[in-house]
């Protein structure tokens, strides 16, 4: 049974780029059921994309709650495409869409800076402590290592000092179990998105 929910979340997250660069801005629909979006089609570190989900997940268990869009190339903004390399404007427009269910930090990541808002509004403190950070470039490691230290930072000048590394959150059996049955959530959520919007742009009959 473990294995088959197993080969079942790899199948939709295999599927799950598909659908979401169907929708105007993919990042939007990754980040209502998870808390990072990374770079389609980008080969990133695993050691690199572990780092990242653990900071995040030790943020939260801090208090400091942080979602993070890693934007590699235009591609990554399906019809938002006008905002790359534009952090700041991005990261408002980004929590705009997703403040209507999340209303925390929001992190930015692009080849030129960062980013940061906070239920799509500016954060002057926040900004302050992403705009003095060197520009990541267009590695996507590199990216994700960013974001991993810009989390770090924007938590030390909010008064939380997180781990060194980060957490592991628990056994690797937990962690399985939670990939999948995320991954099963954000498949259904991705495509109950798709559908409504379909329905939304369909002319009612007469």
């Amino acid at each position: 049974m473990a294995r088959r929910v197993g080969i079942l979340a790899v199948v939709l997250l295999l599927m799950a780029p598909a659908v979401a660069r169907a929708n105007g801005d993919p990042a939007s629909d990754y980040l209502l059921v998870q808390s990072s979006f990374l770079p389609f089609n980008a080969k990133v570190d695993p050691a690199a994309s572990k780092e990242l989900a653990d900071t995040i997940r030790a943020a939260d268990q801090k208090g400091f709650k942080i979602k993070v869009a890693v934007i590699g190339s235009r591609y990554d903004l399906g019809t938002a495409f006008s905002l790359y390399n534009k952090a700041s404007k991005y990261a408002e427009f980004l929590g705009l869409e997703l403040s209507f269910q999340y209303h925390d930090g929001l992190l930015v990541v692009m080849p030129n800076g960062y980013g940061y808002s906070i239920a799509g509004k500016p954060d002057p403190a926040g900004s302050r402590v992403v705009n003095g950070l060197p520009p990541p470039g267009k590695d996507a490691t590199r990216q994700v290592q960013g974001a991993t230290h810009a989390i770090r930072k924007l938590a030390a000048a909010s008064g939380h000092q997180l781990p060194a590394g980060g957490t592991s959150g628990g056994s690797n059996t937990r962690d399985r179990i939670t990939i999948a049955a995320g991954a099963v959530a954000l498949a259904a959520v991705l495509a109950a998105i798709v559908f409504w919007r379909r329905e939304k742009r369909t002319p009612a009959r007469e």
